[in-house]
């Protein structure tokens, strides 16, 4: 897909790889609007940015379609969806306080697959408005995230794995179903990055944490993730798959 003219809507927009990714599209021409949370910095960004913010946590359905609305009404189309929104806890399958609890195990779930799929199917009803010259042309492509946790998640990870596993493998056949609308679907999968919480470690703290990969032996950069994402828009070949970033990284067991 040519860049220049189109619009995208960017999940998590407000900070890290998203909003990295945001400004990799705007500098290939692409009008933006961005989706975070209330409490995120997504009006300042957007504001410095020139382009629009919609609030919304992607766990509440109804409040997350009225955004996409919104962001799709202020750009007049949407013909690219990243989705970063997402996240983890740590507890173990059965542990010292007894079997993993349900209501957190669903809870992962609900934030990371659930909130993922529904943005999915309602950026793909948008997404297939757009008019086309011919049958076979393209309408739109979904970027999502998982996680090279959905491969090799370690102790702990079991919820987060689940999670971001479900992503990963919706990606055939949510491509299977968008194809005949000419929307691509492609899910990209971390590894380590500087972004969030992980954001200026120590440098002895980030070697211990990325020991293992092959090269680079370091966090990935959300620059990193947002040319990847460009690359995915621009490659029309490039569907129904899952894509490693990670440096040939693989999770021990235990960090």
């Amino acid at each position: 897909m040519e860049i220049q003219g189109k619009n995208a809507i960017v999940v998590g927009g407000a900070s890290g790889m998203a909003l990295a990714s945001v400004k990799e599209l705007m500098s290939k021409g692409a009008g933006a609007a961005i989706l975070d949370l209330p409490t995120s910095n997504g009006e300042a960004v957007a504001k410095e940015l020139g382009i629009t913010f919609h609030p919304c946590n992607v766990m509440d359905a109804e409040e997350t379609e009225k955004a996409l609305n919104d962001a799709y009404d202020a750009l007049g189309s949407v013909h690219i969806a990243i989705n970063t929104a997402g996240g983890g806890i740590a507890k173990k399958t059965l542990g010292k306080e007894g079997p993993h609890d349900l209501e957190s195990f669903r809870g992962v779930v609900e934030l990371n697959l659930i909130g993922t799929f529904n943005l999915n199917r309602l950026q793909a009803e948008l997404m297939s408005r757009n008019d086309i010259e011919q049958e076979g042309d393209e309408r739109g492509v979904i970027i999502n995230t998982a996680s090279i946790a959905a491969f090799e998640g370690q102790i702990g990870q079991v919820a987060y794995t689940a999670a971001k596993a479900g992503i990963a493998g919706m990606s055939l056949t949510m491509a299977r179903d968008l194809g005949r609308y000419g929307i691509r679907v492609v899910t990209i999968a971390p590894s380590l990055f500087a972004t969030g919480l992980t954001a200026g470690i120590p440098d002895e703290a980030e070697r211990s944490l990325t020991q293992h990969a092959a090269y680079p032996k370091r966090m990935g950069r959300p620059e990193e993730y947002a040319l990847l994402a460009r690359g995915i828009v621009e490659n029309n070949m490039l569907n129904g798959t899952t894509i490693r970033l990670d440096g040939g990284q693989r999770f021990t067991p235990k960090l």
